[in-house]
């Protein structure tokens, strides 16, 4: 008889962890799978909704590492049905060993010709040699253009001259989506979240870049007052103004830094932090609903880990923010939003069961 319990126990513990399995497998819909496509890591999502209502999905494929440096390409993937069903990989831009990476798209609205900004540096130079100016080259900025929804695009193009100064050094765009301004004096403008490092200083800053003739020539906007923060995104409040939301270095304050912008981000203001975005030091981003004007946010919504990647919706311009999903319990890192033809939202995000790293997530989320 206690044979007999003890087998049925084990079936019944087996069976538990079976169901556990395919539940965690079931919440993470991979459309990006490290150590597929000849891929060691797929890391840095970005995403975007075209005005026709197609998917684009971005991210850096890693080739040998998960290392931030080495042979790095930026990929994509498509979506003609709402994120049911991808595309193939599709690779952008390889650049034999060196890194082609941080996606950070945009689609201008009156011609739907996207842009997508991104950075290039050496293979063989890694981020503390770039900040301490010892590399071989250094951090460049790209942009690659398509106009048929991302069937075909461009040659990447080098843009570093006119939206990089002289005196820095480390170089990011995004990771995330950029904007397009719907209202006030700089309506039409197109807007991409950055951040540099300064030469000898080794501080870090968010800024912007952008563009007033619909995607032709790309300038150099305003940088935080205050540094200690660097990957951010950006996104449109009442008026026309712009919100930076920032990833905080300065532990006093566990939470992300907020700037705004009243004159299309050539300057911006002091900046503060939010305690309700909790952050272990990681990317974030930040959207908002043009007709609702609801503010949503994801990051990894921990203090200590990249764990519990949530999303969260403010209704008073980040004031407060009083609903909150949690997507994935575990491990969790980088991630992008976007808002489909459905109403609902696409949430692109790193996941994994041990690790941050497995793959790149895409979830649907009804809300409210």
């Amino acid at each position: 008889m206690k044979k007999a319990f003890i087998i049925t126990l084990a079936l019944f513990v087996s069976f538990c962890f079976i169901v556990s399995a395919q539940q965690a497998e079931k919440k993470l819909n991979y459309i990006f799978e490290s150590g597929n496509n000849g891929y060691n890591t797929f890391r840095i999502p970005a995403i975007i909704t075209t005005k026709s209502g197609v998917l684009i999905a971005f991210a850096e494929g890693r080739k040998n590492t998960s290392s931030d440096t080495g042979d790095i390409d930026l990929v994509m993937k498509r979506s003609e049905d709402g994120g049911k069903t991808w595309s193939e990989l599709i690779v952008l831009w390889d650049d034999d060993v060196n890194v082609c990476g941080n996606p950070a798209p945009v689609q201008e609205r009156r011609s739907g010709k996207i842009f997508l900004l991104s950075t290039w540096n050496l293979g063989s130079d890694h981020e503390p040699q770039i900040i301490k100016q010892q590399s071989r080259d250094t951090r460049r900025i790209y942009i690659l253009e398509s106009s048929d929804d991302g069937l075909t695009w461009s040659e990447p193009v080098e843009i570093t001259g006119s939206v990089k100064q002289e005196d820095w050094t480390w170089y990011a765009t995004g990771p995330c989506h950029g904007i397009q301004i719907m209202n006030g004096d700089y309506r039409d403008r197109l807007v991409i979240p950055c951040d540099h490092i300064e030469a000898g200083t080794e501080k870090y800053y968010s800024h912007i870049i952008y563009s007033d003739n619909r995607g032709k020539t790309w300038e150099l906007g305003g940088t935080t007052p205050q540094d200690q923060v660097n990957e951010c995104s950006v996104a449109e409040l009442a008026g026309g103004k712009l919100m930076l939301n920032m990833r905080n270095y300065d532990r006093t304050q566990k939470s992300r830094k907020v700037s705004v912008s009243r004159d299309g981000g050539l300057s911006w203001s002091n900046i503060w932090s939010d305690p309700a975005l909790v952050e272990p030091i990681c990317q974030g981003s930040l959207i908002n609903h043009p007709k609702k004007k609801v503010l949503y946010f994801t990051n990894p919504a921990s203090e200590t880990n990249r764990e519990k990647m949530t999303l969260r919706a403010s209704y008073d311009e980040g004031k407060t923010w009083p609903y909150s999903k949690v997507l994935h319990e575990g491990p969790a890192a980088y991630s992008d939003i976007t808002f489909l033809p459905t109403g609902e939202l696409g949430c692109l995000y790193e996941a994994g069961i041990k690790n941050p790293y497995e793959g790149i997530v895409f979830e649907i989320v009804r809300v409210k």
